[in-house]
């Protein structure tokens, strides 16, 4: 059969990746499941583990751990066991200082948890979750950080998940509930499209979101939309508090923090 070059695949006529190509996507694969599977774990994983985890057979588990020691995207702490690599630090360090939006958030959050003394956090959203890639806390709040730098949690469990929903199309976010099914994590999350709706239209009214222990069951959220020169929302800036200490009063300070670092990466709101 022929074949064809197309944006650096080799394809067939019919415009299917050939045997190479899907060969390389799938090694891709294998070695990103194997990083999640690394990640979960707190401490050292044995090959074992990770080949019943992955559903990889151990000699080829092998083959890619070795491939990623040698990349040293994994550390062998010991014979037959794994655990993450400190390039993989270095790397999303890198990622961290490239994130302008972090920068420039940074003191503004650390004086709004001056104020307030709770867990101030910084989310972006990526795919169907947030992603937390900054947080400003301390021991006088009391709060147990569940979620650290690095963590996920869906859209619309959180309220600065809210935030970019409310911001979307709403046909993306029909496609959103589709996809996830809107699982729930307790008792007052919101599983149910038309429920989802009406909280979604809160947000665009109010100019801020919540989060009634949608997540975690006693702690309470609210969050502010940060938008970038371009008027795009990129982030959203949190408040987590203990659900009966969570103050209204500190919605007025947040919304003005988040506008602050607004102005900071070049949002204009008069434009």
């Amino acid at each position: 059969m022929a074949r064809r070059q197309d944006d650096g695949n080799v394809k067939d006529e019919a415009g299917a990746p050939d045997a190479a190509s899907r060969g390389a996507i799938q090694v891709i694969d294998r070695l990103v499941s194997l990083l999640d599977a690394l990640a979960e774990q707190p401490d050292a994983v044995s090959l074992k583990l990770l080949s019943q985890r992955t559903g990889l057979h151990p000699s080829t588990a092998h083959r890619i751990l070795n491939d990623l020691v040698s990349a040293r995207l994994v550390d062998r702490s010991e014979p037959g066991t794994y655990q993450l690599g400190i390039r993989l630090l270095e790397l999303g360090n890198l990622v961290k200082a490239r994130l302008s939006v972090r920068d420039a958030a940074l003191g503004p959050m650390r004086e709004l948890h001056r104020m307030t003394h709770q867990p101030v956090n910084l989310s972006i959203r990526q795919g169907d979750e947030i992603v937390y890639i900054e947080r400003a806390v301390s021991e006088r709040s009391g709060m147990q950080v569940v979620r650290a730098v690095g963590g996920r949690a869906p859209l619309h469990l959180t309220s600065v998940g809210k935030l970019f929903l409310a911001a979307d199309d709403p046909r993306n976010v029909r496609a959103y509930a589709t996809r996830t099914g809107l699982a729930g994590q307790t008792r007052n999350s919101i599983t149910e499209p038309p429920k989802l709706e009406r909280e979604l239209a809160l947000v665009r009214a109010r100019g801020y979101a919540r989060d009634n222990e949608e997540l975690e069951l006693g702690v309470r959220c609210i969050a502010a939309g940060i938008r970038d020169d371009a008027g795009k929302l990129v982030a959203g800036l949190s408040i987590s508090a203990p659900s009966d200490f969570l103050q209204d009063d500190w919605i007025d300070l947040l919304c003005r923090t988040a506008a602050q670092i607004s102005a900071a990466i070049g949002f204009d709101r008069e434009s």
